[in-house]
């Protein structure tokens, strides 16, 4: 898969880490999807024991067939602290790592992160998205910002996450009396569709199929490393 390189350094201050988020954050764009996507690559990392590096993993997800077309996993060393709301300075290099192996061209990337529920708007699922150029969704286990009512307990309901009076997310039900996912935009798809996107994946379990198991093949890289 082709990229264009990022338009910054990963390995940067805090401070500048913030201020290419609102510059970037402009560049997001929420749009209707005219045909929903077949192939959707979900990406994940994993963290070594040692800190020092970040392994991502990236598996490309047919909907309609509801198997594995392909998976990749890339390793980069780490060059950002930890920083509540910087996570992208940590993860997003090894996750593009990733998705350049892959051979397979995917129609829309899921993010296991936020997109637009973000303090700045400019979640992982933003920053990959505008990076790549493709329809990109954020779909998290917990929030990040905003508040929102506590969603019905049949698979489909949903409920708004508002940061004051802005709509940022959806928490949304994909599994009768399971705990919700957190659905937002990344770029180039509305709310609307990353919500559809997100049911379409999630057969069987509470995460989407291609986020679940990506987080499964990134940690199972983790293992394989750690025995070396």
């Amino acid at each position: 898969m082709r990229l264009s390189c990022p338009p910054h350094r990963w390995a940067v201050t805090a401070e500048r880490a913030i201020a290419i988020q609102n510059e970037l954050a402009a560049r997001v764009r929420e749009t209707v999807l005219p045909i929903a996507p077949r192939l959707v690559a979900g990406l994940d990392a994993a963290f070594s024991a040692d800190g020092d590096w970040c392994i991502a993993g990236a598996v490309v997800w047919d909907v309609e067939g509801a198997e594995v077309v392909e998976q990749r996993t890339a390793l980069r060393r780490i060059t950002f602290p930890y920083v509540p709301g910087l996570l992208s300075f940590r993860e997003a290099p090894a996750v593009l790592a990733a998705l350049r192996k892959l051979r397979a061209s995917p129609d829309a990337l899921m993010c296991d992160g936020h997109g637009l529920a973000h303090p700045r708007r400019f979640g992982i699922a933003c920053h990959v998205g505008v990076i790549c150029g493709i329809p990109t969704v954020g779909c998290a286990k917990s929030r990040l910002v905003g508040r929102h009512r506590v969603p019905g307990m049949k698979r489909g309901s949903r409920v708004a996450v508002r940061d004051g009076h802005e709509r940022v997310g959806t928490v949304l039900r994909t599994r009768d009396g399971i705990n919700p996912v957190y659905v937002s935009v990344g770029h180039l798809i509305d709310l609307a569709s990353a919500e559809r996107l997100v049911m379409a994946c999630a057969v069987k379990y509470r995460l989407p199929e291609p986020i679940r198991l990506a987080d499964r093949l990134a940690g199972a890289e983790k293992r394989r490393r750690a025995g070396r």
